[in-house]
């Protein structure tokens, strides 16, 4: 049987969506079937079992726009994800005093749901590290090791 990973992204300027593919790309070479969300829904979540959200922070902290309707759905529904085990990977800039916020935003809120943090989020700094991909695939090894 197929394993099945999820992957949604939240992305203004397109670099989440990068990474995410790049992401998607990895974990099919390794043989598993990855459904990609740029635009996501509940009903595209709330049945998956493995879930990685590649997100950007956007203005003040916030979810990036494409995201911020999914996390908002999430919070006002009687959901339980415990069956979810889930990753995050953030992009965002040290430059600003709410960096990679809403890795904390989602982070919350699954976990709020009972969807379980699989490792530690990574934290892209877009200021200092122009290596997103290489990053992220390092993170994804981890990732994959521990879920």
């Amino acid at each position: 049987m197929t394993q099945s990973i999820c992957i949604i992204t939240g992305s203004t300027l397109g670099g989440a969506e990068y990474v995410a593919d790049h992401l998607e790309s990895c974990l099919t070479a390794k043989g598993f079937e990855v459904k990609l969300f740029n635009n996501a829904e509940l009903s595209d979540i709330q049945s998956q079992q493995t879930l990685i959200v590649v997100t950007s922070t956007h203005g003040a902290g916030e979810l990036p726009d494409n995201i911020r309707p999914l996390f908002e759905a999430l919070e006002n529904q009687p959901l339980d994800l415990s069956q979810m085990k889930f990753g995050v990977v953030g992009l965002g800039s040290s430059d600003y005093d709410t960096f990679c916020h809403a890795v904390d935003i989602v982070e919350n809120a699954l976990k709020a749901k009972g969807a379980a943090q699989v490792c530690d989020s990574e934290r892209i700094d877009t200021v200092t590290n122009f290596e997103h991909d290489e990053t992220a695939e390092r993170w994804l090894e981890g990732f994959l090791e521990k879920r």
